[in-house]
């Protein structure tokens, strides 16, 4: 498995930045962090809605899927997140959605390679 595991993360997000770019999202924000409350991977807008996209990256289903890592606990985070960053942006009128981007890898010792990226929208 890969040793830097904060690299591979980030290459995942970029990796899931693309996808968005590709099927019509503007990417807005990335890694909006508010103090200790936690972080919102990408904020987005597609059409008229803005997009608050968690990213999670799995080799494999053996544990579940990737947004199924999504529980109940992250999402009441990114909720929380994605109320303090409309209020501080003014869009309290907007449309809001909450997206997965499931990335699924291969990962060798020293690489990887992106198998495939499916998109969620209203996951949550």
């Amino acid at each position: 498995m890969i040793k830097n595991k904060r690299a591979l993360g980030e290459n995942i997000e970029t990796e899931a930045c693309r996808c968005l770019i590709k099927n019509g999202y503007r990417i807005i924000e990335r890694n909006f962090r508010v103090g200790r409350f936690g972080e919102v991977d990408i904020i987005a807008s597609e059409g008229e809605s803005i997009c608050f996209v968690e990213v999670k990256g799995r080799s494999s289903d053996i544990f579940g899927t990737p947004a199924e890592a999504v529980n109940f606990r992250k999402q009441a985070t990114i909720r929380k997140l994605a109320s303090i960053y409309l209020g501080r942006t003014g869009n309290s009128e907007i449309n809001i959605r909450f997206d997965v981007a499931e990335v699924y890898f291969k990962a060798t010792p020293i690489d990887f390679r992106i198998e495939r990226i499916n998109l969620i929208k209203n996951a949550f």
